[in-house]
């Protein structure tokens, strides 16, 4: 209830702000708070949604997954593999003024590599130098060829931030290089970005002002687009697409995800590691098999939760479709416990308290009792969560990711030994092997069957234990036009206008 009444008067506040601006602003309802807004430390998914109008990439993708260019106008590989060259777009500047050289960028991608807490590090790893040649060439000396690497340009690796804001807190007040600027935040309330006018595609960006606000209850999101509180809503709950459907003022726009939706086992992050699941692989195999994803798929995703057994969708090529099964074996998850020299296992099972998390969290507790499970659930602030998986402050996590274009993106930072988003910390030098030679080579046959390699020891190990593909369910009020759903779960503003204004 106070959380409904928070949410309300967020709103109710929003909406009493001055009319002379109000069919001028767009606002968008948020699943959680973001962590902070510092691209090189960022975690949260919904990070990565205000990053989409504040901070532009070297190049971006298309609704089909192709790269394009942002800040870049081209790129071009060396014939080695070992050089990647961009050549970046004349002009543009940075929300402080300062221009977008080759200078700046060479500073970001340097202090995304370096930067102690920096979370981009292994998505950088295979970058040995940068060079900045002239203003507008800057060129990657890598250490081997990286198929991957481009992905990662297209995402926060290639967020580009002014160099003068590094030392100014950048987290708490970015100064970005997107078409909208930082405003204020309020935290568990409210971003507020206003249109930068100098932005080098300013005119097709038709609102004076974005507002993001954070709400956990699928209800009061819904509530808010429905009344006409936001214009769009992110994350619809499968069980209230039909009341959106039924709405004649909005439009449901869906699309299958390239993410996932996992929990993570501690296997070697501080002293809440020292339990029966970081010891015994049979134990994490055992609430492996316990999880019916079909049921978990049926009563919270509505039939639209696809049920994942790894880290590649379906549509990639490296998915491998013999690691999937149905239901769940709760005999053979009794059997690995009793072979483990285990009756009944405790843990603690830490995830984001949304309403959709919250309905996963509760089914797989009661799935896990079945066998000899007795699950205490954790409800945490999602920027809460973050800080707590990456201190190691957890026992088993939620860890869900909204995926890449290349493979390697969805698993390598949670799955190699010094990935950047390897919680629990589990580490293997044979699957770091396998999957920096996947690295090496653009050939897909190739890649595909080292990472069905890296599959199979997951099958056996499961420090990471798979539920559900992501789809990216939007409810958007009809009012607004242009908006395009991509696979990629973010919200692009560019042609997006709203009746009136």
């Amino acid at each position: 209830m106070r959380t409904a009444l928070a949410c309300a008067g967020v709103i109710m506040g929003l909406l009493g702000s001055s009319a002379a601006v109000a069919e001028t602003t767009l606002r968008i309802g948020l699943q959680d708070d973001p962590d902070q807004l510092d691209p090189v430390r960022s975690r949260t998914f919904v990070g990565r949604i205000v990053f989409a109008s504040l901070c532009d990439k070297l190049i971006d993708i298309t609704p089909d997954l192709k790269f394009v260019p942002q800040l870049a106008l081209s790129w071009q590989t060396g014939s080695d593999g070992k050089t990647l060259t961009f050549k970046l777009r004349p002009g543009a500047v940075y929300q402080d003024d300062t221009p977008i050289d080759a200078a700046s960028v060479k500073a970001n991608l340097e202090r995304a590599m370096t930067l102690p807490d920096s979370n981009r590090k292994s998505e950088l790893s295979s970058v040995a130098s940068v060079d900045a040649p002239d203003a507008q060439t800057v060129v990657l000396h890598l250490k081997h060829p990286d198929a991957g690497l481009l992905s990662q340009l297209s995402d926060r690796a290639g967020m580009m931030m002014s160099p003068a804001s590094f030392d100014k807190n950048p987290g708490a007040k970015p100064v970005c290089s997107g078409p909208y600027q930082f405003k204020e935040r309020v935290q568990n309330d409210r971003i507020v970005l206003d249109k930068f006018p100098k932005y080098w595609d300013a005119a097709d960006y038709h609102f004076d002002r974005v507002i993001f606000t954070p709400m956990p209850d699928s209800t009061i999101r819904l509530n808010n687009l429905r009344s006409g509180g936001l214009n769009i809503a992110e994350r619809i709950a499968p069980s209230d697409v039909p009341a959106v459907k039924s709405d004649p003022k909005l439009a449901l726009m869906a699309v299958t995800g390239l993410g996932f939706q996992a929990i993570s086992i501690n296997m070697g992050n501080g002293k809440r590691a020292d339990n029966p699941l970081a010891k015994d692989k049979r134990v994490r195999q055992a609430l492996d098999l316990v999880i019916d994803r079909d049921a978990i798929n049926q009563v919270v995703g509505g039939g639209m939760f696809q049920p994942a057994h790894q880290p590649f969708p379906p549509a990639s090529f490296a998915y491998d479709k013999s690691m999937e099964h149905a239901g769940s074996n709760v005999q053979k998850a009794r059997e690995l416990l009793k072979a483990a020299g285990y009756q009944r296992v405790k843990f603690e099972l830490s995830y984001g308290n949304n309403t959709t998390m919250e309905q996963t969290m509760e089914m797989i507790q009661a799935m896990g009792a079945e066998a000899g499970f007795d699950i205490s659930l954790r409800p945490m602030e999602f920027a809460a969560l973050q800080a707590a998986l990456a201190k190691g402050d957890f026992e088993v996590g939620q860890t869900g990711w909204s995926g890449r274009v290349d493979p390697g993106g969805n698993i390598d930072p949670y799955i190699r030994c010094k990935g950047s988003l390897n919680d629990g910390k589990y580490c293997d030098a044979q699957v770091d092997q396998w999957l920096a030679d996947a690295q090496l080579t653009a050939d897909e046959g190739q890649r595909k069957a080292l990472y069905a390699k890296v599959l199979e020891k997951m099958r056996e190990e499961r420090p990471e234990i798979y539920l559900y593909y992501l789809p990216w369910i939007f409810g958007v009020q009809k009012a607004v036009h242009g908006f395009v759903p991509y696979p990629d779960g973010l919200i692009r503003l560019k042609g997006v206008t709203l009746s009136g204004s």
